[in-house]
């Protein structure tokens, strides 16, 4: 329990109808008598009952508000202090004024996430449930909400549990024989020992494949048109967007900077960036702006490839297709309302892994389906079984990489008859990436670094 009371704004900024005070710490309940004057009675709040009153400041004794208040005694609350939540209306001012009382009243400005710390530090949370209370707030897809209700649920946390207590039951078995020594202890059984291990790797692998698209519905996607001048890139955009809002002319070289504009495509955002069209220039701002586009392409979940139809394919267009050979590529012709040059058989074989879209622009044909096939391509459908823990974090992903790695070193010195004491550092170390998962090995420096990205009241 932490001595100190704080207190912050839990919701927006701005006008509302109901703007919410949270306070939490030991003096709660002495504030909350302090400030709050019920409507009917005098007496001890009941814990967890909403009640109707004013709020009073208690130097000028001065109404402040018509509120409901809550007090939520220790341990039945969010951070597990005793809690109150103050309900005013939701005027800046009055939100303003009403906490400046508390704070007069014993309680200090709360740091950015630090009531969802404290829930951690008095084990109402791991730290993986409490990263999945941002992950819920920033979700931009129906599904990364789902995700991060399933974390903040404890799945995740559920799912590292028996990845551990598999190789604490290893560890058990490799430290047996360390104990005992080769002449009392029972002989090791390696084939079965990298059996175990192996179940757990491949359980780590699978969760490991998950972070793609977690990170996908956590973020939203990044789609970006390229392809060589006058292919129609700004005219897609503008057919995307419904609306003109990139300059269209058949002056090569007009897009020179990017332009962005995010798209809900059932449910999942996608940024689409149109960008200069890349062809041989000796002139050094559009080739600074072609080296651009590259960067861009590299950084892209997908890569829209953009032919001209109408045109045969020229050095350009083959120079783009191959130099995004192992990205997501949606390759696209464009002006399928012109004598066609280039088709959809001629293009066979160039990238086998992708179905080429023919679409126009100018008209909006095959529109809907390049939108649904940038996002099948972005959330990588039809690859394999649905899996059950999705993860969307990078800090999750890189302690399951470390115990990764770890495991795959235990199984390769069993196999190989090392000493049991090399395979049990192994252990003990990938037990540690496990802990870092969920808060259990986490320096004070991490905590500070993954708190301060919180709201101040959350």
């Amino acid at each position: 329990m932490q001595e100190e009371t704080i207190a912050a704004i839990a919701t927006p900024e701005g006008k509302g109808g109901i703007g919410i005070i949270r306070v939490s710490g030991p003096q709660a309940e002495k504030i909350c008598h302090a400030l709050f004057r019920p409507k009917k009675g005098r007496g001890p709040l009941e814990t967890h009952r909403l009640y109707h009153g004013e709020i009073v400041s208690p130097e000028r004794e001065t109404v402040l508000d018509e509120v409901l208040a809550v007090l939520m005694k220790a341990p039945r609350s969010y951070t597990g202090e005793d809690t109150l939540e103050i309900h005013c209306h939701g005027g800046p001012l009055i939100l303003r004024n009403v906490l400046a009382s508390v704070i007069s009243a014993g309680a200090r400005p709360a740091e950015p996430g630090e009531f969802t710390k404290r829930a951690f530090l008095n084990n109402h949370l791991d730290l993986s449930q409490a990263e999945a209370v941002m992950e819920l707030i920033e979700a931009k897809t129906d599904r990364g909400i789902e995700l991060a209700l399933a974390h903040l649920r404890g799945d995740l946390s559920a799912k590292t549990d028996s990845l551990r207590a598999s190789l604490i039951e290893i560890l058990a078995h490799l430290e047996a024989s360390i104990d005992f020594g080769e002449d009392d202890a029972e002989p090791l059984n390696a084939e079965e020992l990298t059996n175990k291990i192996g179940h757990v790797i491949d359980d780590i692998e699978d969760i490991l494949a998950t972070y793609s698209e977690g990170k996908i519905h956590r973020e939203g996607v990044t789609a970006v048109i390229t392809g060589k001048p006058n292919v129609g890139k700004s005219s897609l955009l503008n057919r995307l967007l419904g609306e003109k809002r990139v300059i269209v002319t058949a002056t090569p070289g007009t897009t020179r900077d990017f332009i962005e504009e995010t798209l809900f495509i059932e449910g999942l955002p996608v940024t689409f960036v149109d960008t200069a069209g890349i062809r041989d220039t000796s002139e050094e701002i559009e080739s600074e702006g072609i080296a651009l586009v590259w960067e861009k392409t590299e950084a892209a979940d997908v890569v829209i490839v953009l032919l001209d139809g109408s045109n045969d394919l020229t050095k350009e267009d083959r120079e783009i297709i191959d130099r995004n050979r192992g990205k997501t590529i949606a390759l696209v012709v464009n002006k399928s309302d012109l004598p066609q040059k280039v088709t959809i058989d001629s293009l066979g074989g160039m990238i086998p892994e992708t179905e080429p879209l023919l679409i126009s622009a100018k008209y909006g044909t095959g529109i809907p389906e390049m939108k649904e096939k940038i996002r099948s391509l972005a959330l990588h459908e039809g690859e394999g079984k649905k899996a059950d823990i999705i993860i969307t974090d990078l800090r999750h992903k890189k302690a399951l990489d470390g115990a990764l790695g770890h495991c795959l070193a235990a199984h390769d010195g069993i196999a190989e008859g090392l000493s049991p004491e090399l395979p049990s550092l192994e252990i003990r170390d990938a037990l540690d990436h496990l802990g870092k998962l969920l808060g259990e090995t986490t320096t004070e420096e991490v905590l500070d670094s993954i708190f301060s990205r919180f709201c101040i009241g959350k």
